[in-house]
């Protein structure tokens, strides 16, 4: 049987350390039995059928700009059964002025109230799904994210704000997504906004959130095959 093959896509601001992030990650799927692909360019996104022929891909891009040809590719091969998967502003502050990456990925950050080294509860979800079955709920110091996020998504993680003090304290507590998935045609997309640099990747719990979120992701490309896109079994 062939290797499941991954494409991980790194760059954009230096901040959010995506070259230690995408070595993580590259560690996890190797060590899942995956083929793995690196890429320090978004030219990787430049070839369509190269990426349709993919299980999944995983983009560790903060900011920076991505051209029609390239969103375009990746959105159709995501649409055509490859997952699409990533963590933190690499995936959900990617390309700010790109609404169709927006749409895609099921959401977008708009601020962390008190920035780096918040203390802050992360509330898993009582689903039946396998990507979350055995994960307690934990705390972790880091930037709580707040984001505007697609009512389509299933949420499998939340965090209580307000923590941190800010313009938005006045309004209600909410429970923001943390961890979601969504369908993006076929294709299966997961989300999971902690990750704000390399040493929170590596809390174990994160690691194994992330781990379940690629190989969900990846697997949908046999399941879309087989019948409509699989649930979350």
């Amino acid at each position: 049987m062939s290797k499941p093959k991954a494409l991980i896509v790194w760059g954009g601001w230096d901040g959010h350390q995506p070259k230690e992030v995408a070595g993580i990650f590259e560690a996890v799927l190797a060590g899942e039995g995956y083929e793995v692909e690196v890429s320090d360019t978004l030219e990787a996104f430049e070839d369509g059928e190269k990426l349709k022929a993919l299980d999944l891909i995983v983009p560790v891009w903060t900011m920076g700009k991505i051209t029609g040809d390239q969103l375009k590719n990746v959105s159709e091969a995501v649409q055509s059964g490859v997952g699409l998967a990533g963590c933190h502003g690499g995936m959900c502050d990617s390309f700010r002025e790109s609404v169709e990456w927006q749409f895609m990925t099921g959401g977008q950050w708009v601020s962390h109230p008190g920035n780096d080294g918040v203390e802050y509860v992360v509330n898993v979800t009582n689903t039946s799904s396998l990507l979350t079955d055995g994960i307690e709920d934990f705390t972790v110091s880091s930037e709580q994210y707040y984001m505007h996020v697609d009512p389509a998504v299933e949420v499998l993680a939340t965090t209580r704000f307000p923590v941190a003090d800010g313009p938005h304290v006045l309004n209600k507590a909410v429970d923001m997504p943390v961890a979601w998935t969504k369908r993006w045609g076929v294709g299966r997309v997961y989300y999971n906004s902690l990750g704000h640099q390399a040493n929170i990747v590596d809390i174990p719990v994160v690691k194994e959130m992330m781990r379940r979120g690629f190989n969900w992701c990846a697997e949908g490309k046999a399941a879309a095959a087989s019948r409509d896109g699989g649930k979350h079994e």
